[in-house]
């Protein structure tokens, strides 16, 4: 390939608007990898707490030992284990204000379980709005460089008295290097989005679960109507001391 074709010569020669269109682009894809990498190692931390907490929840200790240990912050914090810490929370506080009715009882903590569920899903949406629009932007915004670029070029070609391939190429080139940074930025974040999305209703789906396991046990320790709490795995079920 000649010389003055390498990607670094195009880049180099493309009038001021498409440069500053590139480099938008490289930078809006460097911002998207971080995100990527970030939300990556996110998610699986996210499951692994989730799983971890959730095979303690099941393994036979009490509801009691395991706000206690929320409270205090001890192991990961999963979002599994703030939501089962903000509906525990408003249990024990109707319980301590002597709400016997069981709805009421439940109903304040689902309602505690679902506020902290939108707060852990907001965060784990976070950002992912931004691979979104990087996804379907990106390769507009550089086929305006290119569209910018044969213009100039062609600009250019009209006060040569001959045309040809060797003064056209150069210029076409350089405008459709626009382009494939343009897709280059898009790509990677259209995939990203898609799987993210995929694992977050994963994510989803796992704590409405968890949420109306433990609304079913909640349910049958308020029909108890005993003070203390306390879990065993033995048919998933649990009952107050």
């Amino acid at each position: 390939m000649n010389q003055d074709l390498s990607i670094l010569e195009l880049v180099l020669n493309a009038s001021l608007v498409v440069k500053i269109v590139m480099v938008l682009l490289l930078s809006v894809s460097l911002a998207s990898w971080t995100i990527i990498f970030a939300k990556v190692i996110g998610l699986r931390r996210v499951k692994a707490d989730n799983d971890e907490f959730d095979r303690e929840f099941w393994a036979g200790r009490t509801l009691q030992e395991l706000y206690q240990d929320a409270s205090r912050g001890e192991g990961p914090p999963s979002p599994q284990e703030r939501m089962f810490a903000a509906g525990m929370r408003e249990f024990l506080k109707l319980r301590e204000k002597k709400v016997n009715d069981v709805p009421a009882l439940l109903d304040g903590a689902r309602r505690a379980m679902r506020a902290s569920y939108q707060r852990e899903m907001d965060l784990l949406e976070s950002r992912l709005e931004f691979l979104g629009s990087v996804g379907s932007v990106s390769p507009y915004v550089g086929l305006f460089g290119t569209i910018w670029g044969i213009m100039h070029a062609f600009t250019g070609l009209s006060n040569l008295q001959q045309v040809t391939l060797a003064t056209v190429a150069p210029g076409i080139a350089e405008a459709l290097v626009a382009t494939a940074i343009g897709l280059f930025a898009a790509i990677p974040a259209v995939l990203a989005y898609n799987r993210f999305a995929r694992d977050i209703d994963r994510v989803a789906t796992q704590l409405e679960s968890f949420m109306e396991e433990f609304s079913n046990i909640l349910a049958r320790n308020a029909l108890l109507a005993a003070p203390a709490p306390v879990a065993t795995d033995a048919g998933r079920a649990s009952t107050f001391r």
